[in-house]
């Protein structure tokens, strides 16, 4: 994947990503609809590559008025995920040279691999986590929508230790995952299933798109910088 590529499917899928996430806001509050609508309209403009320079740059003004609208990222990691990719294309678009321009975009991919790592850091230090206890609160107290049969999972802790551990473990290694291609598209592969699953199961379905339209920028990054070398 050249760097034109990448930077226009990161393009494409953030905007379905807003596209996505806007629609819901449709029927909303009227002071809502004024945000929302626009950047629908906007995320349109993104996907069909319309002055996509001016539209990245909007779309960041936009984010920040919901930063103020919602006192803060009313969507937590995702809402950040979402203003760091718009941030790294609107420095890729006023980078005065390619060398800039795939910093900017080489930065992007390092925040994306990093976001990994340190969330499996975060949980192995947690003593909770190294049990098993935190996965199996999540499934017996989680406050996102979720079925009585899957809070059942709640009762097998053996299975939820072992997936506790193997997320852990998966996050901390993908560094190590960028040193290979075919080891890096499988490890794509698994983090795309596990924002699925998360998705299906409690419902964080933004989390899904927003880190899939990131994944362009590392698949880039390692045919430029680790396998050519």
């Amino acid at each position: 994947m050249n760097f034109d590529d990448a930077v226009r499917l990161t393009e494409i899928l953030l905007g379905f990503a807003f596209a996505q996430q806007s629609i819901e806001h449709f029927k909303s509050f009227p002071n809502e609809q004024r945000l929302f609508i626009p950047r629908f309209v906007l995320a349109v403009l993104l996907m069909i590559g319309f002055q996509t320079a001016w539209v990245a740059g909007l779309l960041f003004l936009s984010g920040l008025a919901m930063l103020h609208r919602f006192q803060g990222p009313y969507n937590g990691g995702s809402d950040r995920m979402s203003l760091l990719v718009l941030f790294c294309l609107c420095l890729v678009y006023l980078a005065p040279t390619q060398r800039w321009q795939e910093i900017a975009f080489g930065y992007l991919a390092l925040q994306l691999v990093f976001s990994y790592f340190f969330s499996g850091w975060v949980k192995i230090v947690n003593p909770e986590w190294r049990s098993g206890r935190a996965l199996c609160d999540v499934f017996q107290f989680s406050v996102y929508p979720a079925s009585e049969s899957l809070r059942q999972w709640s009762k097998s802790p053996r299975v939820l230790f072992v997936m506790a551990w193997g997320v852990m473990v998966f996050e901390l290694i993908f560094p190590l995952l960028l040193l290979s291609r075919i080891s890096l598209v499988i490890a794509l592969i698994v983090a795309a299933g596990f924002h699925f699953a998360n998705a299906c199961l409690f419902g964080l379905n933004r989390f899904f798109w927003i880190w899939i339209s990131a994944y362009p920028s590392i698949l880039w990054f390692q045919l430029r910088f680790i396998t050519a070398n």
